[in-house]
């Protein structure tokens, strides 16, 4: 094994430039992964355009890349439950490159009936849906709304609600193209909000609205998801693609009783993130495992294309995740 690699590093510029680093050594708690694919995520742009950083100097170097799968290639003390040749798949940064340390809680089994492309699909969609559902206060049989669900994370959220035991699992996008994608996923109603009223449409659908609304678009249309929500029901707030502002009525707030969530998992801590991934063990990987959720990977590229990769993400014109595929040598 040499000790070099080529990485994707950020901070340089608008785009991610390729560079000899050394190949880096587990510490206390680590482990090493031989990376076999890394999935692109909206984050990894905003760490391009400089509006986030996961590190308190923005001004650094770094490696990018923040979801990965692979195989354990080495081991650094204290850690308990890994060995040599695990594939796993996890969350980290650095994971656009051959090699990446991760603290040994961060990654969870990749089933072997997974490709690596697929597993690399999957950890950050899966802890983030799961960990929705379960702040959500998720019970079997509740109806679902997932809005923004053609996003990557999205449909994995369409997905384990329905292997998790929902009754009814409805699913709000933009485009009647997509329409078909969210039904072969599990959606059960899929709503347009770019030419239906999702109030309307939901209370329709469900007699008086959804028991638990999981939104990804944030912007005007998160204020929509109150009425969309029956009385006494909950809305998390995910992801914010169209904004992070939204103008709320607080009567319609305060008389549907409604509890209201945000989440991200980019403050979270490095225990809070650990614990995140545990939960993820007794339900979420067994569904995995009988296909009953699934990656939905939009396009793979190669690992010398990763500024096409980019460009494709700037489009938003993705269903599915966005993944690189690292050499093999």
């Amino acid at each position: 094994m040499t000790s070099t690699m080529r990485a994707l590093m950020g901070g340089a510029g608008p785009e991610w430039d390729v560079r000899d680093v050394g190949v880096p050594t587990p510490g206390p708690g680590q482990i090493r992964v031989r990376v076999r694919a890394a999935a692109v995520n909206r984050a990894d742009l905003y760490m391009l355009q400089g509006t986030y950083h996961p590190r308190a100097k923005t001004s650094d170097l770094f490696t990018a890349g923040l979801e990965f799968a692979g195989e354990v290639d080495a081991i650094g003390t204290d850690v308990r439950h890994r060995a040599v040749g695990d594939r796993v798949m996890g969350v980290a940064l650095g994971a656009f490159a051959p090699y990446a340390l991760v603290d040994h809680r961060h990654v969870i089994t990749a089933p072997e009936c997974l490709s690596w492309t697929d597993a690399a699909a999957l950890p950050v969609a899966l802890a983030t849906e799961h960990d929705a559902l379960t702040q959500g206060g998720f019970g079997l049989k509740q109806s679902v709304l997932v809005v923004g669900a053609t996003s990557s994370v999205g449909l994995i959220g369409v997905q384990l609600a329905k292997a998790l035991g929902a009754s009814q699992v409805i699913a709000a996008t933009t485009s009647d193209s997509k329409a078909d994608a969210l039904k072969s996923v599990g959606a059960n109603v899929v709503v347009n909000t770019a030419s239906e009223n999702l109030a309307e449409a939901v209370t329709g659908i469900t007699g008086g609205g959804a028991d638990l609304t999981l939104d990804h678009v944030g912007g005007q249309l998160f204020a929509d998801t109150f009425l969309a929500t029956r009385v006494g029901g909950t809305v998390v707030n995910v992801g914010r693609l169209a904004g992070a502002e939204s103008t709320i009525d607080l009567n319609q707030l305060s008389f549907r009783r409604l509890r209201v969530l945000g989440t991200t998992f980019s403050v979270r801590t490095p225990d809070e993130l650990a614990d995140a991934c545990a939960a993820l063990a007794t339900d979420v990987v067994p569904a995995v495992e009988e296909g009953r959720v699934r990656a939905v990977v939009d396009r793979a590229f190669a690992f010398d294309d990763a500024k096409a990769a980019a460009d494709h993400m700037r489009s938003n014109t993705a269903t599915g995740k966005i993944v690189l595929e690292m050499p093999t040598s």
